[in-house]
């Protein structure tokens, strides 16, 4: 099947339905963020106190599974501190700013087909609260809005820390947000749509997750990147920025900050899930023995398992990888992803140009196969001269790190080596002293001074 590139998409049963059962879908995706979100934080203090050997949350509701609820009614009732020299009206508007858009993006993410397989009430209606032709652009502009609200944070704070976190979350977002559109175009080349139902009735005889599976790694690096989630919190890093753009934010602020990361959490996961996995359709094995797993009900059951598979993921990340650098974070996302996720779409969209034209699928390996393996060889080949190059380098002898350079003690950057520290006298020339002993040199010396 090779469909057209932004080939025209039958979007006529979005936008029929009276406006009650409209306001209805909308209650609907926003109780099921705010659940969700609720269970994910019980379920991360869970999961890392388990990986840890610890309890967790134990003590509200059955097995601990209202902790949540309850530290959100905590925030409510803390007192709301602003800071002096605050920008008030910023201040207050940029938590809002951070978590509005991340309750939209679910608006065009199908929880089932697009035809009009569930009753409401009477009245026959799609799994989806609406669709565009290009849902994908509006998910990414809704992406692109939501950081807004964290770098305001920390400009109207008024404080050095809350700053940086703000210029952290930026730079973070620009670097990964390049490689994230590039693995999102993989996929427009081959459902031919920018509709989210549309990509997801494309996979109906296999995911891309199969077919793509190299922009399916780049889009989880980073969609962990664009939630600042571990090991990329480096916004919020609380070893060198105490707690970072959210600093001083106290309250039901702080909470909307924190609300605003887990929702964008089951986002970019129902977003991944829509557009690698398959979206709302049943696993291989249980689709090929029940015809009606794909049908009534049952695809909102699959829908929700891949979402909670992925928000597993995010937790394990945290319990398991250190935080990175920041120089680390930089150089993954503009040497590493960017230029990946490029060569990347080029070769998708060689092989789609080859199908399209009637060539071979083997031909096309082949020729593809051959140029990936060219490009390895050339690297392989940079690296050895590269390798030389610094072996030489090294033979000459890197220029001596002072860690007093700049008047006070730094730590040394990689490839440089502390001095040698100067080390004690070996035991058989130093003197003991011992009480109740003979007098040492400096006793004798001083009592002839003294004249005894």
């Amino acid at each position: 099947m090779t469909p057209t590139f932004l080939a025209a998409e039958d979007l006529s049963l979005f936008g029929r339905d009276p406006w009650w059962l409209i306001a209805l879908k909308a209650v609907f995706c926003f109780a099921f963020l705010m659940v969700t979100v609720l269970f994910s934080i019980v379920w991360e203090r869970k999961v890392v106190a388990w990986m840890q050997l610890r309890i967790g949350p134990n003590r509200h509701g059955p097995w601990g599974m209202l902790q949540s609820l309850a530290d959100g009614i905590k925030l409510m009732l803390k007192e709301d501190v602003i800071v002096k020299r605050a920008d008030k009206v910023v201040y207050v508007l940029a938590p809002i700013v951070a978590a509005i858009p991340a309750f939209m993006a679910i608006a065009v993410i199908p929880f089932g087909p697009s035809g009009n397989e569930v009753s409401i009430f009477g009245h026959r209606t799609t799994m989806q609260l609406t669709d565009l032709p290009i849902a994908m652009l509006y998910i990414l502009a809704c992406a692109s809005v939501g950081i807004y609200g964290i770098v305001l944070a920390g400009w109207s704070s008024g404080s050095t820390y809350p700053l940086l976190g703000g210029l952290r979350s930026c730079a973070q977002m620009i670097s990964y947000e390049i490689a994230m559109g590039a693995a999102f175009a993989s996929v427009f080349l081959y459902s031919g749509s920018m509709s989210t139902s549309e990509i997801v009735a494309q996979q109906h005889d296999r995911w891309y997750i199969v077919l793509l599976p190299v922009s399916f790694i780049i889009y989880v690096v980073t969609m962990v990147g664009e939630t600042n989630r571990a090991p990329f919190d480096m916004p919020e890093s609380e070893g060198d920025l105490v707690g970072g753009f959210n600093t001083e934010y106290s309250s039901i602020k702080f909470a909307l900050f924190m609300l605003a990361e887990y929702v964008n959490m089951v986002t970019v996961s129902a977003v991944s899930t829509t557009l690698f996995l398959g979206g709302w359709r049943a696993p291989w094995p249980v689709s090929t023995f029940w015809e009606g797993a794909n049908h009534g009900w049952w695809p909102m059951l699959w829908f929700v398992i891949k979402v909670q598979l992925l928000l597993f993921f995010f937790i394990w990340l945290r319990g398991t990888l250190p935080r990175v650098r920041y120089d680390q974070l930089m150089k993954l996302g503009w040497k590493v992803l960017i230029p990946v996720s490029v060569v990347w779409l080029m070769l998708v969209a060689t092989v789609r140009a080859l199908r399209n034209d009637g060539h071979d699928f083997s031909k096309i390996v082949l020729y593809v196969g051959g140029a990936v393996v060219a490009v390895l060889l050339l690297s392989l080949v940079a690296d050895v001269f590269r390798g030389r190059k610094e072996e030489s380098a090294a033979e000459d002898g890197p220029p001596a790190f002072d860690p007093m350079a700049g008047g006070f003690p730094v730590p040394p950057l990689p490839g440089q080596t502390l001095p040698p520290v100067p080390r004690r006298r070996p035991r058989h020339e130093r003197e003991l002293v011992v009480s109740g002993g003979s007098d040492t040199e400096s006793d004798r010396d001083g009592r002839e001074d003294e004249g005894v």
